[in-house]
């Protein structure tokens, strides 16, 4: 349950730093234009799915 959270936490400040560097500079700026979304597709489709998917062999029935 612990890994989970970390994850989702994780995953919540990749975007927070996506959208910084999303906000950087002028339009054509290599990092709003790559490392930006890179980051943000990170975030949203690998690490918060694993932290909210992810079920370790600690629950209890």
């Amino acid at each position: 349950m612990k890994k989970n959270i970390l994850l989702v936490a994780l995953g919540a400040l990749l975007i927070v730093i996506g959208f910084v560097c999303l906000a950087q500079g002028p339009a054509d700026n290599p990092v709003s234009l790559t490392v930006a979304p890179i980051i943000l597709v990170l975030a949203y489709l690998v690490v918060i799915p694993i932290g909210i998917f992810w079920g370790g062999n600690d629950r209890k029935k």
